[in-house]
């Protein structure tokens, strides 16, 4: 059985797909998001949790979202229908598609708002405009940055115009081109603030919390908290990493691809906690500080050591990009659905994206000023993009995405486009059929709360060891077969 051919426009190599694949992983939930659920949970047990998900959850529906996409060749409304009537099967079935597309534009909606947030503070940075003495006072300073609707609306059309501009060019030379020397600027800030935080003083104390493991801290909200963000942090459902799959090559092999962009990701997310509690613990300041770790207690930090104002610009230049390259992922799929299935140029398809955009993130962003008060059951209108997105949309969508894949679909389907060895593709099919909706349906029913937060978490660990374990015999039976 051969691909779906489809005329379409590719990466000019692995790396490009890897790189955009990881720009859209490593967003603002790598550098702002996992240091303050680390700091939450308890450190290195957290963070154990989370690695051992990344591999067991993260890495199989990533590796299925990328070959549905490459065989299918298209958005992903266009390429789950295709595959489905390949296998026989409705094409219905590709109300995924739409439920992903729809996924991704709703978290843009809110996500931009949070990046004008990232791109407001590195223009404060730059103007000196970061003062106060106190988390109260930098507090104030966020508050004050929120108020203003025309302040945070400008820094928030300037996020959502640079996407168009870029997604607009295309894929090899608007997404491509950028995230080639976005990823490695990162990176590399990365690295000038891990060294900078080496002679810190508290660096030590920094990768003690990062890497020691301590069962006692290990509660079941950890785990679960640990296996939505291995989960949700690779932009897994959200229609992103699948038509990023539809333009890698047929001769380039999903399974060390998605390898790659899990560890660049995963590495990132550990680069930004050893850049980032070294700078808290010197300061004496809590890294359990929640959300406001980044926008308020950072940047008192910062202020307070050597060189703080130029590390400080460094860091929110780092977010800002990494909020970009995440924010261009979002938007892909829509645009290349019009493009695609409409025959929209890419830059009308872009700006066409980019103006409804513009409106629903504009409401999203008035929820933290004029428009306070405009609430429904309890919610502003940015509140409800994210409680539908990550309460429903994204679990609904990862476990539509590993039942097709694990029971509808022909197994050849897949079989020919993944190219695994016998043995790793029966671990794959196994973990997708059962490890994978197990997990996911956890994680939905804790979203709700639908599970006790305070359920011994000894039972759900043993459960994930048997499920491990039976991987492992089926690969070794397998091999001998």
């Amino acid at each position: 059985m051969t691909a779906i051919a489809r005329p379409k426009n590719l990466w000019l190599g692995r790396w490009g797909f890897v790189l955009a694949a990881t720009g859209s992983s490593v967003g603002l939930g790598n550098i702002w998001k996992f240091p303050y659920m680390t700091g939450e949970y308890g450190g290195g047990a957290f963070v154990m949790v989370y690695l051992v998900c990344i591999v067991a959850i993260g890495v199989p529906v990533m590796m299925t979202e990328i070959a549905l996409g490459r065989r299918g060749r298209g958005s992903p409304i266009d390429a789950i229908r295709r595959v489905a009537r390949e296998s026989g099967r409705s094409g219905l079935w590709s109300g995924l598609g739409w439920m992903a597309m729809l996924c991704g534009f709703m978290i843009l909606s809110f996500y931009v708002v949070v990046a004008g947030w990232a791109v407001s503070y590195l223009w404060k940075s730059l103007s000196g405009g970061l003062t106060a003495d106190s988390v109260e006072g930098m507090a104030a300073i966020f508050g004050a940055n929120n108020a203003n609707p025309w302040n945070l609306g400008f820094w928030s059309t300037l996020v959502t115009v640079a996407t168009m501009a870029i997604v607009g060019l295309g894929v090899q030379a608007g997404i491509e081109r950028s995230v080639r020397w976005m990823m490695p600027g990162l990176v590399v800030m990365l690295v000038v603030m891990i060294v900078y935080a080496i002679f810190s003083g508290s660096f030590g104390a920094g990768v003690q919390f990062l890497f020691a493991f301590d069962p006692g801290k290990l509660t079941g909200q950890a785990i679960l908290a640990a296996m939505g963000h291995a989960f949700f942090t690779l932009s897994l459902a959200s229609g992103a990493i699948l038509t990023y799959g539809a333009y890698l090559p047929a001769g380039q092999s999903i399974g060390r691809t998605t390898l790659m962009v899990a560890i660049c990701d995963t590495l990132v997310a550990l680069m930004a906690g050893l850049a980032i509690f070294p700078v808290i613990f010197a300061n004496g300041m809590d890294p359990a500080s929640g959300p406001g770790l980044i926008f308020m207690s950072l940047p008192l930090a910062f202020q307070q050591m050597p060189l703080g104002g130029v590390i400080e610009t460094i860091f929110f230049l780092m977010l800002t990009v990494a909020a970009l390259t995440s924010a261009i992922s979002m938007i892909e799929a829509t645009v290349a659905w019009l493009n695609e299935s409409h025959g929209l140029s890419r830059a009308r398809a872009a700006w066409g994206v980019g103006i409804l955009l513009w409106i629903v993130s504009t409401l999203a962003m008035l929820s933290f000023n004029v428009g306070a008060d405009w609430k429904l059951a309890g919610r502003h209108f940015f509140d409800w993009l994210d409680f539908l997105t990550s309460r429903f949309l994204m679990p609904l969508g990862g476990l539509g995405t590993a039942l097709l894949a694990g029971f509808v679909l022909r197994r050849e389907s897949l079989e020919v486009e993944l190219g695994l060895p016998s043995a790793i593709h029966a671990l794959w099919r196994f973990t997708i059929r059962y490890v994978c909706p197990v997990a996911i349906v956890m994680v939905f029913l804790d979203a709700l709360g639908a599970l006790n937060a305070d359920f011994d978490w000894r039972w759900l660990a043993m459960v994930l060891a048997l499920a491990l374990l039976a991987e492992v015999v089926l690969a070794r039976l397998t091999r001998r077969a």
